[in-house]
């Protein structure tokens, strides 16, 4: 068998210039199903990190899936908002452990503004990682103190100490400002990988602050507070809020707790569990995903017939190499071992290859797709999932390979040169 595949080793080698074409098309296309696999996997477990240890999200009456983008991936626009004294009752609920109300409805530059409380840095996190840690400064404490995540940082280039003012509404083009109220970043949030990356974090009381005088999204003259004061104790009090992040004190609460704020008399509010609502968004995305994975396996396809017609293209060149084989004894089996070995070598080659050119790429992109778009991808041995595809690739050039070997094979004997042995 050895013998074989050195043979086969070395007939391939005589046609560097065609071997090499025929692996570089194979390569590439096992590249391109291995990049798209390796995205959507690490993609899926972004969207997993962002919403790990919450186990309800409960805001105004809405479709799950439109409550948790606005409220974990800040993607559209609320519906309405729910009052303060729900959110009272229920923080009040015995099998509650803890809440972080979110306030939504500003921006800064493009990024959304999140008033909430400080209870967000020690409970909100991703993975199984709980808390969030500072890569510089520290929480706030003040009424115009800001926090900002990793991407605001890097994007704008600020650091602690910068003075920033909010815009009115969440468009990337202002028309109102917070001029009148400026803030100052006192902490920088260390990378997550998940929207948190991306987000301007004040209080639930900067943001009532902010907003006295303001009618309808406009400032009414005269209302508002002067520059350089502090508005009085009881115009801090939130009215309302945008939703609220649940942690209970066991998972088996859960249905009760859902149920209590579903049946909820006081207003129409909805609570959703994450993973529910992340399962129904992909389901929703899973038609893009299958093109995506048939796109890309019929690049293999197409690259495993350039493989089969390279080889049998050339069948009638190599005649005179086959009957040279024949002089020195080689039967119709040897011949036709040889063609498979040949297609067997091609497909590992370009195996090998697309899963060095994935790592490649993956060690080269990672660090951009993680500013870029918070997805952590780094380069790695290929999990069983890959491992299943890319020895599916190897075996459907082994089968494809039977074709040209079959045909070799079909005329040694015709030939009648070659004896069967």
């Amino acid at each position: 068998m050895s013998g074989l595949v050195g043979l086969a080793w070395a007939s391939l080698k005589n046609r560097r210039a065609t071997v090499l074409l025929t692996v570089m098309t194979l390569g590439l296309s096992v590249l391109l199903l291995l990049g798209i696999e390796r995205v959507r996997h690490e993609a899926r477990d972004a969207f997993l990190r962002s919403v790990a240890g919450t186990d309800l999200i409960v805001g105004a009456r809405s479709h799950p899936v439109q409550l948790l983008l606005y409220s974990v991936f800040r993607l559209g626009e609320p519906t309405v908002n729910l009052r303060w004294e729900t959110y009272e009752k229920l923080k009040a609920l015995p099998p509650v452990a803890w809440t972080v109300p979110i306030s939504l409805g500003d921006s800064y530059q493009g990024y959304r503004v999140v008033g909430t409380t400080p209870e967000f840095f020690a409970r909100m996190g991703f993975g199984e990682q709980r808390g969030l840690t500072f890569r510089e400064g520290r929480a706030f404490d003040d009424l115009y103190d800001a926090v900002i995540g990793a991407d605001v940082a890097d994007a704008l280039g600020h650091a602690p100490g910068a003075r920033i003012v909010l815009a009115h509404g969440t468009a990337r083009v202002a028309l109102q400002k917070h001029d009148d109220q400026p803030f100052t970043v006192v902490g920088v949030l260390a990378r997550t990988g998940t929207p948190i990356d991306q987000g301007v974090y004040v209080s639930l009381e900067a943001i009532e602050a902010i907003h006295i005088g303001w009618r309808n999204g406009v400032p009414l003259p005269g209302l508002r507070t002067p520059p350089g004061e502090r508005p009085p104790p009881e115009l801090l009090q939130p009215q309302s809020i945008t939703a609220v992040f649940v942690g209970l004190e066991s998972r088996g609460a859960t249905f009760a707790v859902q149920r209590v704020v579903n049946e909820y008399r006081g207003e129409p509010l909805i609570a959703v569990l994450p993973g529910v609502a992340l399962s129904q968004l992909w389901s929703l995305m899973g038609g893009v995903e299958r093109a995506l994975r048939v796109a890309a396996g019929a690049a293999v396809l197409a690259a495993l017939m350039v493989l089969l017609t390279t080889i049998l293209a050339t069948l009638n060149e190599r005649r005179r190499e086959m009957a040279l084989l024949r002089a020195v004894g080689a039967g119709p089996r040897h011949v036709f071992g040889l063609l498979l070995a040949e297609a067997a070598l091609l497909t590992a080659a370009g195996v090998l290859l697309g899963f060095a050119l994935a790592q490649g790429g993956l060690w080269a992109l990672s660090p951009w797709l993680e500013a870029r778009f918070g997805v952590f991808i780094t380069p790695g041995w290929p999990s069983v999932a890959e491992q299943i595809v890319l020895g599916g690739v190897w075996l459907g050039g082994i089968l494809l390979g039977l074709v040209p070997a079959a045909l070799a094979y079909r005329r040694s004997l015709q030939d009648g040169v070659a004896v069967d042995r």
